[in-house]
């Protein structure tokens, strides 16, 4: 009796992981020579960590890694949100590189680039399902509009403040990239899957080269695109079978060493008198772990850890009961809060609060 013969196929999301990644790992090497001939460098400073100059326009190789995935990867449905979320995610990175040249204000990226972004999400169907739950009709999806706009703002500009440390922006989205794959297979969704997947071959075929030491540095337009991927992957986020007390605290665990980060400098810089995104200094949770003794390397493996263990909590979460998950939830968020406590008693360096001239003699 002759045997059948089965053709296997890969499956999309693998597809995508390969392709995302090796594009990015490719790419990154003729772009940073790019960056050196244009002079397109990261100059050392009083808040930076290196001593020397670091090529730049490392997002360029992850964009390119991403987009390529998803458009080998994607086809039928859900086609006008994938259109969508390619469509914000391209505006913040060309507004991100454009801030890497020094050729806009920072507050355009943050007042102008990332609200219009989360503007393409909604017109495309991707929103957050928060106050409609309470709130019925109009009133509740106008209140969902608007927190779609506050979250993707926040978590956009959470990653794009978290690069500060070689191989932390990108290893924080990879570990997150993961996470929302792995949600998304557990609950059959598709487009997250595959979109998840080429996230995290992007950022870890660029992770490749960012990594301490790095040799380039992905500059805000690759931060800012992996934070917006991230809002979009959380909003889309539905984990099957759990209530809606339990769904949303999902995508905030992954999320939270970015959400802890930017909470810790915003609070911190605040009780200082400082702007906490205007006020760029080394005071992220990272440079305070550093300066504990963990080093640069032992800092950024530490939040990679404590980035997978709110991932495997996530992952945890719909299998409770809402109480449960709510004294999960309060455990860890008391846990972050004397995290915030150490962390604002450790050594680190202060930014000066610039005081204005007087007018008077």
């Amino acid at each position: 009796m002759m045997g059948v013969v089965r053709v296997t196929i890969l499956h999309p999301d693998l597809i995508a992981f390969v392709v995302a990644l090796f594009a990015s790992l490719g790419l990154t090497v003729p772009i940073r020579r790019l960056a050196l001939r244009y002079g397109m460098v990261d100059h050392p400073g009083p808040r930076k960590v290196h001593l020397s100059p670091i090529p730049l326009l490392g997002g360029i190789a992850i964009y390119l890694g991403f987009v390529l995935a998803v458009l080998l990867t994607r086809h039928g449905l859900f086609q006008q949100q994938v259109a969508g979320i390619l469509a914000g995610a391209t505006l913040v990175a060309v507004v991100g590189f454009l801030d890497d040249r020094g050729w806009l204000h920072h507050q355009v990226k943050l007042f102008l680039g990332m609200p219009l972004a989360a503007l393409f999400l909604l017109a495309s169907g991707i929103h957050a399902q928060l106050f409609s739950e309470f709130v019925p009709g109009a009133p509740g999806m106008l209140l969902d509009s608007c927190f779609t706009v506050f979250w993707v703002v926040g978590i956009t500009a959470a990653f794009s403040i978290l690069d500060h440390m070689d191989g932390l922006c990108a290893g924080i989205a990879a570990v997150a990239a993961l996470f929302f794959t792995a949600s998304a297979g557990l609950n059959g969704q598709t487009m997250v899957r595959t979109l998840g997947a080429a996230t995290l071959g992007a950022a870890l075929g660029f992770l490749r080269w960012n990594f301490n030491p790095a040799k380039i540095f992905m500059g805000d337009g690759g931060a800012m695109f992996l934070g917006f991927l991230m809002a979009s992957l959380s909003l889309k986020i539905r984990p099957e079978g759990a209530h809606f007390p339990v769904t949303w605290l999902v995508p905030v665990l992954i999320l939270g060493v970015p959400v802890f980060d930017t909470t810790l400098i915003s609070v911190s810089r605040a009780r200082r008198g400082l702007i906490p995104f205007t006020s760029p200094g080394k005071d992220h949770a990272a440079h305070r772990l550093s300066n504990l003794g963990l080093g640069h390397r032992g800092a950024v493996l530490a939040l990679y850890g404590l980035a997978a263990v709110c991932g495997g909590l996530a992952l945890l979460l719909p299998h409770l009961s809402a109480a449960s998950a709510y004294v999960l939830a309060g455990i860890v968020a008391v846990g972050g809060l004397l995290a915030l406590l150490l962390l604002e008693g450790a050594p680190y360096e202060r930014q000066v609060k610039i005081q204005k001239p007087s007018l008077t003699p």
